[in-house]
């Protein structure tokens, strides 16, 4: 795989299926990474998993031939988005210490809201028309819901983990349009998610030496395949297939048709870790469920 592909203006059913799959796949992140963490420290969890995959990426690209940079690609665009996918994930790991599983889903994915704007604003293209700010607004009453619902029905612990997944969707945001401005003209999606992985990985070490003790305490079963998940299915196999959609379907398209993953978050998360389904809760998910056709329908 070489060179920039093709660009489509609105989804078709190849893509549309790849993504329910993968949001299917990012439902059960949340409840891998609480299962992890209670044997490795968040921070470093996050960069062994950022570490594998990377290696599992540089072992592809080797078998398909494929070039490290592109020859005109300026590789300060590559440390910048490793910086930006790091300090997400710090965000991430480090808010499952104190929210729940379910609630982490939907602050994550105030993403969409910023994606939108940003591309907005610097992305040719991709502009927030009425109709996907209508869907992204009920979408986002929905959010509102939850996090009033914590307000009262939660400590302030876990309303500072929210906070944190507040901050790790700025990061997933500002990571997503400045890989659709500087990377889909030279880079191939798996060179775009080398980048992220390979050039997070330090900084979440770095990370976990300042603020991690005893990054290890425990390797089981359950913590194996929890940290397996996390890395070979989500971080190499899923994130793949999601930069290959990136260069390829508009962005703010793509992102809000993500919604989806805390819908499927929320039940896995019951299911998994046996954590409460509330009305406000359900009726949140409605309302995002809501907002994702209205950005998606032509």
């Amino acid at each position: 795989m070489a060179g920039p592909y093709p660009t489509k203006p609105h989804l078709d059913l190849k893509a549309v299926t790849i993504l329910l799959f993968l949001c299917f796949l990012w439902g059960g992140n949340m409840a891998a990474i609480k299962f992890s963490i209670r044997g490795v420290e968040p921070i470093f969890a996050a960069g062994l998993r950022s570490l594998i995959a990377a290696g599992l990426m540089l072992l592809w690209m080797r078998y398909q031939r494929e070039a490290l940079f592109p020859r005109s690609f300026k590789k300060i665009h590559a440390l910048v988005v490793g910086f930006l996918f790091g300090v997400e994930f710090c965000f991430i790991y480090l808010a499952m210490r104190f929210t729940l599983a379910g609630r982490a889903y939907v602050f994550l994915y105030t993403a969409p809201f910023w994606v939108a704007l940003g591309a907005h604003l610097l992305l040719t293209g991709d502009r927030l028309t009425w109709r996907r700010l209508g869907g992204l607004s009920v979408a986002f009453l929905g959010l509102v819901i939850v996090f009033s619902e914590g307000l009262f029905h939660y400590s302030t612990q876990v309303l500072f983990g929210d906070f944190l997944m507040i901050l790790a969707a700025l990061g997933w945001a500002a990571t997503t349009v400045y890989i659709k401005r500087y990377f889909t003209q030279e880079c191939t999606p798996f060179q775009t998610l080398l980048y992220q992985l390979l050039f997070s990985a330090p900084i979440l070490f770095l990370l976990s030496v300042f603020l991690e003790k005893d990054p290890i305490r425990l390797i089981d079963l359950t913590v194996f395949l929890s940290l397996f998940y996390q890395t070979v299915i989500v971080a190499f196999l899923s994130y793949w297939a999601w930069f290959y959609l990136i260069h390829i379907y508009p962005v703010t398209t793509l992102s809000a048709f993500s919604f989806f993953t805390p819908i499927f978050g929320v039940f896995l998360s019951s299911l998994l870790l046996k954590e409460p389904l509330s009305l406000w809760l359900l009726i949140a998910l409605g309302l995002v469920s809501l907002g994702i056709y209205w950005v998606n329908k032509r």
